[in-house]
């Protein structure tokens, strides 16, 4: 395969941003929120029930602007200006975090800046269709998952050190994470700058009327359309059960590790080296993905999940977390990048704005069940395994689904 192109690269260059944010809300900021909710009186399960139900409340929001803002996006000319737009509404929610508030205020910030995040993804998601080819698309996806990681890691360690030694500075651990969310805000947009440049919208239908009125027909029309193509339904299906898994670990793992008695520091690195693994990781399922099937790799990435799953319900130790911590860095990004590519291989591409709306529904909307079932069983039970033994069952379905789905697609062929 030859070199990546200019425009990849650029595309690229986006999860490197968007990951520095969901990097400091997937390990700083639950730690900080549950210091501040600790603060307040709040005991612990319940600040990591609070936790998941803000996180539920941000996918339920995207999932129901998705398809919409994607059915508008699609039209000639819009899908650059509601991604830029959707960039800025997370940067300026992510230093909006920086300020002084209640622990409810804090949420009702995050809740803003997680919308803005998860609806920029939309658009750029389905940018994957203009700036490459179908032959180059899983590995320019798993690419982009990789560097992410990686480059994640450059503003997220200049915070993490700020905030380590925010003692021996003088400036106290909470000035030290402000600082680290406006770090975070400025690399975000300033990676970003290339592909809002450079981006041109190469698919796309014309304008005919009002773009909203149009696209809400079109997502009725795509609607019918899904349900009678079962090969993009049963992905659906099955996607909304296994990344919802995915997701739901990478928003609340440091919850989890702090319930069961994992210190800070050691959580903090631990999923620091979670960026670093999964580099390499991504990169080698993206060169797999020429010489095995995509059904295969996702297949097992699946399963991969499931096992670590049900290895987190004896955890307790912070050896084990550091463990369970590589084991998901091994398929962390190979399951999100190939899952991505290979939604866009079967789409209409002049509609991609609009399908990947739905697939947002079906995967960061998808969320909300996770985080919120993690949350309930949480706080009835009193501990965190209750919620981690129904991310497994999560698996479970969404690998039965997953094998029926590339059945169905084997005998169209």
């Amino acid at each position: 395969m030859s070199k990546l192109t200019r425009l990849e690269k650029h595309w690229i260059l986006y999860d490197v941003g968007n990951s520095a944010f969901i990097m400091m809300v997937s390990t700083i900021l639950p730690i900080y929120f549950k210091n501040m909710a600790s603060e307040a009186g709040v005991p612990l399960w319940d600040s990591t029930a609070y936790w998941g139900y803000a996180s539920s409340i941000a996918t339920v929001i995207v999932a129901l602007l998705g398809p919409v803002l994607g059915a508008v996006a699609d039209t000639n000319g819009y899908k650059k200006p509601l991604f830029t737009a959707s960039l800025i509404l997370g940067a300026a929610g992510c230093i909006a975090l920086s300020f002084p508030y209640s622990w409810m205020a804090f949420l009702v910030v995050f809740v803003i800046a997680k919308v803005g995040y998860s609806t920029s993804l939309v658009f750029y998601d389905s940018m994957l269709t203009d700036i490459t080819t179908d032959k180059r698309m899983d590995n320019v996806s798993s690419h982009g998952y990789a560097w992410g990681y990686i480059g994640s890691c450059i503003p997220f360690t200049a915070g993490l050190a700020l905030i380590l030694f925010s003692g021996r500075l003088g400036i106290g651990s909470v000035a030290a994470t402000s600082l680290a969310l406006i770090i975070t805000a400025v690399w975000w947009v300033a990676v970003s700058v290339p592909l809002i440049k450079n981006y041109k919208q190469v698919y796309f239908v014309e304008k005919l009327g009002n773009p909203l009125t149009d696209g809400l027909k079109r997502i009725a029309s795509s609607l019918g359309s899904i349900r009678q193509n079962k090969k993009i339904f049963l992905f659906l299906l099955a996607f909304f059960f296994y990344i919802d898994g995915v997701y739901t670990i990478i928003s609340m793992a440091t919850s989890y590790g702090k319930d069961v008695g994992i210190s800070d520091n050691n959580l903090l690195l631990a999923l620091l080296l979670t960026q670093v693994v999964a580099f390499p990781c991504s990169i080698l399922f993206g060169r797999l993905s020429k010489k095995l099937p995509t059904e295969w790799l996702i297949g097992i990435c699946i399963i991969g999940y499931f096992l670590i799953s049900i290895f987190a319900l004896q955890l307790d130790r912070a050896w084990e977390f550091w463990f369970l911590a590589v084991c998901v860095a091994v398929f962390q990004g190979a399951i999100q990048a190939l899952s991505r590519s290979y939604f866009a291989k079967i789409i209409p591409k002049e509609k991609s704005n609009e399908y990947f709306g739905f697939f947002d529904i079906f995967g960061k909307g998808a969320a909300f069940m996770g985080t919120t079932v993690m949350g309930v069983s949480t706080q009835i039970s009193g501990s965190s395994k209750a919620g981690v033994a129904s991310i497994a069952l999560m698996f479970l379905i969404g690998a039965i689904l997953f094998g029926i789905a590339v059945k169905e697609g084997a005998q169209k062929k």
